[in-house]
């Protein structure tokens, strides 16, 4: 590779590195298999740099793909420590905010993992019915299906977990890959912006 190449590539790790962690924690739901992902991403996209035109965009599905092949690896081939994860014990907190993310994103893990795929596709990357179905080789029709399949099961799930949909004056937009977390754009708006 060129140096040229390399440090374009290294400026594009650095400026994007933050944002496709938070793609394919959202996708996976787990942050050692969030950080794998990336990284297995970003290898596979190394020897290819010179010949894309749209790395980002590259960069995201890869991303996108290699998150959800972890969560579908068996359990027996996935490497983890007796102790890397702490049981989820809800803590209440005083501005609500924090509770009412976690119970979003336990409902948003409950979505079935196609439809989970589909809502991460089109509401938090902002990609049409066209484009994730290109991520993900299937139909448009298909996305569009499980897009309304998906948004019901989040709903049930999101009634279940005690969410409260915002007054329809208040309905934001879900939160672009590079929100700050916890921002105004954060999982309240995304609640709200399911209702719809």
């Amino acid at each position: 590779m060129k140096q040229d190449d390399e440090d374009a590539f290294r400026e594009f790790v650095a400026s994007r590195m933050l944002a496709l962690r938070r793609l394919a924690y959202v996708t996976c739901g787990d942050w050692h298999a969030a950080e794998d992902a990336v990284a297995n991403a970003l290898a596979k996209l190394y020897p290819r740099w010179g010949r894309l035109e749209r790395p980002d965009l590259y960069a995201q599905t890869m991303v996108f793909r290699a998150a959800i092949d972890e969560t579908r690896r068996p359990w027996w081939r996935r490497e983890r420590s007796a102790s890397d994860r702490m049981p989820d014990i809800a803590q209440p907190d005083p501005s609500g905010a924090t509770d009412e993310r976690l119970r979003v994103r336990a409902a948003l893990q409950a979505v079935p993992t196609r439809q989970r795929a589909v809502l991460v596709l089109r509401y938090y990357l902002g990609m049409s019915a066209e484009e994730a179905a290109d991520v993900l080789g299937v139909r448009a029709a298909t996305v569009r299906s499980q897009t309304s399949r998906g948004l019901a099961n989040l709903r049930t799930a999101l009634a279940a977990g005690g969410v409260v949909f915002d007054e329809p004056s208040e309905l934001g937009a879900w939160t672009d890959a590079n929100a700050e977390p916890g921002g105004a754009g954060d999982f309240r708006a995304t609640a709200a912006a399911l209702q719809r």
